[in-house]
């Protein structure tokens, strides 16, 4: 399978259409407030990363959702953000001896056997973990806009070109797509630079916080910094905006997880540029009018 994956990189370089994104129009601040991404979906309303918690969001009248990939054991990518099935289905139940039920350890079957709802209310009872085709399936149809996060890719090598290339396969490279409703991001800077070097033409970022005095080196491969709220500063985000980004526009910020409105209010007279919560609706209400 990884030999497949390596296969489809030359195909993705000959792709890559070089152009400047307009993503910058469509996220970044709209004055002094920041865009709002659903974390996992409507995760605070919803069972996280399932397609009810994009539906929810989508009902709720937010267009960007954000959500977490990993790859089974047979090569499939799905959407879950632990390395483990444990704390968001019934694993444990359905395969009690096979602890400490790594999702690498299972395969694409396996997993879809899984209750992925009961966890959060009996209301979700049967909800399954999805497919990122299934996924992106349903993004298309709600007319989303997605922040893809490249999880754990430490444990699936190769799991940036196929992941690319399922996004090109459902009509997700092209440049309305790329230019407008995709961000990839990770905590592993060697992977968010393999999918800049694959794809120069998208929007990536880093998920942490760098030292200022090492943004610089970021900037060459990243769009945007995306830290943790509790790590950010009035100074910080004005340092990152500081610098332009590998497609010669001012980097951007988007800080996570914010459920709160006070620090919502907070972030946004920083400056930030987006704000990742579990409560869509709490920000929305607390950022109205700024």
């Amino acid at each position: 399978m990884h030999a497949r994956v390596a296969a489809t990189t030359a195909a993705l370089l000959g792709s890559a259409v070089l152009m400047v994104p307009d993503l910058y129009a469509q996220v970044g601040s709209q004055g002094n407030r920041p865009v709002i991404v659903s974390h996992r979906g409507a995760s605070a309303d919803a069972p996280e990363n399932t397609l009810a918690a994009i539906d929810k969001a989508a009902a709720m009248g937010f267009d960007w959702v954000e959500n977490d990939v990993q790859r089974t054991k047979d090569g499939e990518l799905v959407v879950l953000h632990d390395d483990t099935l444990a704390r968001t289905t019934d694993v444990e139940e359905v395969y009690p001896d096979r602890a400490p039920w790594k999702v690498k350890d299972f395969t694409a079957a396996e997993i879809a056997r899984l209750d992925a709802g009961s966890w959060y209310s009996p209301c979700y009872a049967g909800t399954r973990v999805p497919t990122l085709k299934q996924y992106m399936n349903r993004v298309s149809h709600n007319h989303q806009k997605l922040v893809l996060e490249i999880k754990n890719p430490e444990l699936y090598p190769g799991i940036e070109q196929q992941t690319l290339k399922l996004l090109g396969n459902e009509g997700w490279l092209d440049p309305d797509h790329v230019g407008n409703r995709l961000i990839v991001q990770s905590f592993s800077a060697q992977s968010v630079r393999t999918v800049h070097d694959l794809r120069p033409d998208i929007t990536t970022a880093f998920l942490g916080t760098p030292s200022v005095e090492r943004l610089h080196e970021y900037a060459r491969f990243a769009d945007l910094i995306n830290p943790d709220y509790t790590s950010v500063s009035s100074g910080y985000v004005s340092a990152v905006h500081a610098l332009d980004g590998p497609h010669g526009r001012p980097m951007e910020i988007f800080t996570w997880t914010v459920d709160d409105a006070d620090t919502a209010r907070r972030l946004a007279g920083y400056g930030v540029d987006g704000v990742i919560t579990n409560k869509p609706d709490v920000l929305r209400s607390a950022l109205e009018g700024r």
